[in-house]
């Protein structure tokens, strides 16, 4: 039988975790999986046939001992996704590379921190009266924060003070998302698998299970699926998995918010073929011959 290794986070805490739903169809398949934390040392890598990042939800703590534990393991065993994908996609400017490949992205300002005046330049710019801000490299709507145009300014200086020199991203708020919810479709081996509609609490824009959201099983609308498929087939190499994130747009079309190749929650449960069909996924990658 060949070893696997989920990677996780050290401290499971509020996280809604469910990789364990793919460690029965793994096992039918030949798979023994073992669920081990990214930060331990004591178990050679080398003893696993594949290693596969899961729910790391505490490595932009750490970023970069997280890229060389992921660089340690990738010299021992296989790794999924790809080192290279994880140091692309580690960056929330690869929206930037995605929009050059043609794919609708949600319009974005990419500045080296804030300042007094960054309300009213990106609302100009953006053509928006309600803006959000969030990290570059950050993860769990963590430092993501809601403002709009005409707020008291002592709050905005409140969340300048969590930008010193640091690069960060400015959207306009989309009302989609708390209105209608934000869409994840599911991808496998290149192959759409799910896809869920996420509802954030009231009172809350970001779509996380962890601060409320409610989550829903859907199928995808036609539009909803062609954004999906444009979007995975500008990622190269193709990963064995990924979950691209999208709100609808004033016009009705679909845009790219996140594209999650490192540790995105797959939401396995929310469709009972989901873990069969990530079994079969990772079967098939890690029997190719690397």
């Amino acid at each position: 039988m060949r070893r696997c290794s989920f990677l996780t986070l050290d401290e499971r805490g509020d996280f809604v975790i469910d990789d364990e739903h793919a460690i029965a169809p793994l096992a039918e398949l030949g798979w023994r999986v073992e669920t081990l934390s990214w930060r331990q040392t004591k178990q050679p890598w080398s003893d696993f046939d594949a290693v596969i990042i899961r729910s790391t939800w505490d490595y932009w703590n750490d970023v970069p001992e997280f890229l060389e534990a992921l660089a340690q393991i990738n010299r021992q065993s296989r790794l999924a996704n790809a080192l290279d994908l994880v140091h692309w996609n580690l960056s929330k400017t690869y929206l930037r590379d995605l929009q050059g490949k043609g794919v609708s992205v949600v319009p974005t300002l990419w500045l080296d921190g804030l300042n007094d005046d960054s309300p009213a330049v990106c609302s100009d710019r953006l053509g928006a009266d309600e803006l959000v801000v969030k990290p570059v490299i950050g993860a769990n709507g963590q430092d993501a924060f809601r403002f709009g145009r005409h707020e008291d300014p002592s709050r905005w200086l409140t969340i300048a003070a969590r930008f010193p020199g640091r690069a960060c991203m400015v959207q306009p708020f989309m009302d989609k998302v708390t209105t209608e919810g934000e869409y994840s479709l599911f991808y496998f081996n290149g192959e759409f698998s799910h896809a869920i509609l996420k509802v954030p609490a009231t009172g809350e824009f970001r779509s996380q299970e962890e601060r409320g959201a409610e989550i829903r099983a859907i199928g995808p609308e036609p539009g909803l699926l062609a954004s999906g498929s444009r979007a995975m087939a500008a990622v190269s190499p193709a990963p064995l998995y990924g979950r691209i994130d999208f709100v609808r747009n004033a016009a009705g079309d679909f845009d790219v918010m996140e594209l999650e190749l490192i540790e995105p929650s797959l939401y396995l449960r929310m469709d009972p073929q989901a873990p069969h069909r990530f079994a079969r996924a990772v079967d098939a990658w890690f029997s190719e011959a690397p």
